[in-house]
């Protein structure tokens, strides 16, 4: 049997794993370890093991890391911090991993990551080599990619940069995009049941979802860009009805979060969310008219609903985008111009270049086969 641990940090991370970790559940042959630390043991970003543990998941360690605040110094603190609790961790159970599963690029998993070279861990990194050059996550995913042993890329071009960066490029595997996996299994919420939960109709009229995170390399901008896109809903509201995800615990993301609160908290047409989860975020972009933000979600997942993408900003710079997605600067009138495009095109037809056939089965072979 292996022993596998998955180490997850936020809702983000968690929300992609999901299909992997029901998966290995499942798995006669693995024995899945979570370990669970970051924003999902803070109470101010939803205590989101909770959601976990309500996924019918058991949670085998937490690690309790997070600095709060929005601030450089707070996330450079949080970084070291993380790396001292995990140092300690790393200490006391390495020898009760075969390999341990990592994602992404945020810092926290830089942090807890990096803790565990000196004692060799083995890493499996999944979406490795891709590319956002508007936000300090691009180094940490590169760096994560470097302490790792196994490597998921979500298409091939990432996998070739993943050999091309890597001195040992053996273990490179292109399987796709993990987060599509739910697609095709998950019961998403009836329109119904969603305004039970959230109080959100999405009958009542046409919905734009909206998510929009710090650009961590424009430190000093982000509150002219919240602002920007806050006067944008308000526009948005004569028409549509915006339903708002909160940012990422990143740099400056309390500051955009306050903006966003302060200029539409209470406004009619304006649905501001702290979390809803897989399933429920899933929900809102079936329903949506359309896209607008820099997540990457946005990017991987919308074209299987047949959304179209507003990508503001350079957040996402450099990542590979299907179809769907327009790119557009953070002005008010780029903004606008590019929705009446979008509104003229009607529903994306085309294909989503994230799929790959299946990304959790693909994954979970590669792990158990490893030795």
């Amino acid at each position: 049997m292996k022993r596998i641990g998955v180490l997850t940090s936020s809702r983000s991370d968690y929300g992609i794993l999901l299909p992997l970790l029901q998966g290995m559940q499942d798995d006669a042959d693995i024995e899945l370890k979570l370990i669970v630390f970051g924003t999902h043991l803070s109470y101010t970003h939803g205590y989101t093991i909770n959601q976990i543990e309500g996924d019918g998941f058991r949670v085998k360690f937490k690690v309790y890391s997070l600095v709060m605040g929005d601030t450089q110094e707070s996330v450079a603190s949080a970084i070291g911090l993380t790396q001292i609790k995990f140092a300690s961790f790393w200490a006391e159970h390495k020898h009760e991993f075969d390999m341990v599963v990592c994602i992404g690029d945020r810092y926290e998993m830089f942090g807890a990551v990096s803790a565990g070279i000196p004692f060799n861990m083995v890493f499996a990194h999944i979406h490795a080599g891709e590319i956002t050059l508007g936000a300090i996550d691009n180094i940490f995913r590169h760096a994560i990619s470097h302490a790792s042993t196994i490597h998921f890329t979500s298409t091939e071009f990432y996998a070739e940069r993943v050999r091309a960066m890597i001195d040992s490029p053996i273990e490179v595997h292109n399987v796709g995009a993990l987060s599509l996996d739910s697609l095709a299994k998950m019961k998403l919420f009836t329109v119904s049941e969603f305004l039970g939960k959230w109080k959100i109709d999405l009958t009542k009229r046409p919905s734009v979802l909206i998510t929009f995170h710090p650009e961590t390399l424009s430190i000093g901008n982000n509150e002219a860009y919240a602002n920007i896109l806050a006067e944008v809903v308000l526009d948005l509201t004569r028409q549509y009805q915006a339903i708002i995800t909160m940012p990422n615990a990143d740099s400056e993301g309390d500051m955009i979060r306050m903006v966003l609160t302060r200029k539409l908290s209470g406004h009619e047409h304006v649905s501001l969310v702290e979390n809803f989860g897989t399933k429920g975020y899933f929900t809102a972009m079936k329903y949506a008219r359309f896209l607008v933000g820099n997540t990457s979600s946005g990017i991987i997942e919308a074209a299987s609903f047949n959304k179209y993408v507003i990508n503001i900003g350079n957040r996402q710079n450099g990542r590979i985008c299907s179809t769907n997605v327009m790119n557009v600067p953070i002005d008010h009138k780029a903004i606008l111009g590019a929705i009446e495009k979008v509104e003229a095109l009607g529903d994306f037809t085309g294909e989503n270049l994230y799929w790959n056939g299946g990304a959790s089965a693909l994954i979970k072979n590669v792990l158990k086969k490893y030795n």
